[in-house]
């Protein structure tokens, strides 16, 4: 079959690899008919190269058809279309029955002290072959793919089911936003728009979207959301005050994560580290690793006294300096960590049927292209060109087909 691997930093190829089989009676083998690029496909494209190896297959928010299944699958059959998580869980350990998938003891991955297996993210996290391919072999299958129907509706209409709905649905939760509260969303790449999106579903009545792309600026304003242009003003978090009766906003999500702008030094170490042999870099990276904080700093000066900060943005960092006398003054709450996608699908499911479609899930994707094609489609997603704010692939079109989808106001 053929799949998108990754070769270097910055380097990715689609390849032929082999057809993934049946190994365990709880596995399943799904067709791909859509995969998505995530923003955390961009740390492994630029920064997590020492934990990859050349060939490891990509991509981690895939949905199709199941092929086969393994003889402990029951709740779904082949010619069922489904929507594969991120996460990889069997659902009834004691993390699992708590509703904290991302830590399910049974795929734990404790040779790195690291929590449940990830499709197509390092080592670290169990190196399994990801979803940017024509096939998946899905582990845990038991458990955790969804049904969606087969009713004729686009893949984009139940495709961020596998990480961008639930971990934004999960921001929104941690966030803890009080009924008719505020809430400043930095960062507007697919998970901070869903984020400020649902925000305003729950109930905040004053979401203000923080970013410096034009396209993720207009595609938030179409959904309701204030926007900032970090262009455009020199004090954010006066700015965002002013708005917020001088107090700040009750809430503040953190979409961005390590690779944030504005962290120079923190980049330039990162970037040195890519270049070292992998067994020096490693080491560093897992005890002296450093993440670009500018996004998490602004939060913790944006947030007012007594606020909640909500980490959605994904954090690597062993040794990050962290202004802590600031936040034991301000009496700020923080709560993080990858999303529980299994624990949020009875809330989120119906929101993306919905023919209404509450959420916009059919306003995000703005490019659909070959899974040949996905080295294009990464490097546009990564500079910020094109318009690429969600880029998904499609293992059925021939090489240079598909396009760039049209807003409702015509920007594209």
């Amino acid at each position: 079959m053929r799949a998108l691997t990754w070769q270097g930093r910055e380097d990715v190829r689609v390849e032929d690899v082999p057809d993934p089989t049946i190994k365990e009676p709880t596995d399943a083998i799904v067709r791909v008919t859509s995969t998505a690029v995530c923003g955390s496909d961009l740390h492994l494209y630029g920064v997590l190269g020492p934990f990859l190896e050349p060939g490891d297959v990509l991509g981690h928010e895939p949905m199709g058809t199941v092929e086969e299944v393994g003889k402990e699958v029951t709740h779904i059959r082949p010619g069922d279309r489904v929507v594969v998580p991120f996460t990889i869980s069997c659902g009834s350990c004691w993390m699992c029955v708590r509703g904290l998938q991302t830590q399910c003891e049974t795929t734990q991955v404790r040779e790195h002290d690291k929590g449940a297996a990830l499709f197509g993210y390092t080592k670290l996290y169990g190196q399994v072959p990801g979803g940017q391919a024509e096939y998946l072999r899905v582990p845990m299958a038991h458990y955790g793919p969804i049904q969606v129907p087969d009713d004729g509706e686009p893949d984009e209409r139940y495709l961020y089911l596998s990480d961008v709905v639930p971990t934004a649905w999960q921001a929104v939760e941690y966030a803890e936003i009080p009924r008719e509260g505020s809430v400043v969303v930095l960062g507007l790449g697919p998970i901070g728009q869903m984020a400020a999106r649902i925000a305003r579903h729950r109930g905040a009545v004053n979401v203000i979207g923080v970013d410096l792309v034009p396209e993720r600026l207009a595609m938030a304003r179409r959904h309701g959301v204030s926007t900032l242009d970090l262009t455009s003003t020199d004090d954010l978090a006066g700015t965002i005050r002013e708005i917020t009766g001088g107090r700040g906003p009750d809430s503040v999500i953190d979409a961005v994560g390590m690779e944030a702008h504005g962290s120079p030094v923190a980049h330039g170490i990162q970037a040195s580290a890519n270049w070292l042999p992998d067994a020096l870099a490693r080491p560093l990276f897992t005890s002296a690793g450093v993440d670009r904080l500018a996004a998490l700093h602004a939060a913790i000066d944006i947030v007012r006294r007594g606020g909640t900060i909500s980490l959605s943005g994904v954090y690597g960092g062993m040794v990050d300096p962290i202004p802590m006398m600031e936040l034991f003054d301000k009496q700020v709450s923080v709560r993080m960590g990858q999303a529980n996608v299994r624990r949020w699908v009875d809330d989120v499911l119906p929101l993306v049927s919905d023919t209404a479609d509450p959420l916009g899930v059919l306003d995000l994707r703005t490019h659909r292209m070959s899974l040949e094609d996905a080295p294009h489609g990464y490097e546009i997603f990564q500079k910020k060109e094109d318009g690429a704010i969600k880029v998904v692939l499609d293992p059925t079109l021939p090489r240079g087909a598909g396009s760039a989808s049209s807003s409702e106001d015509g920007e594209s």
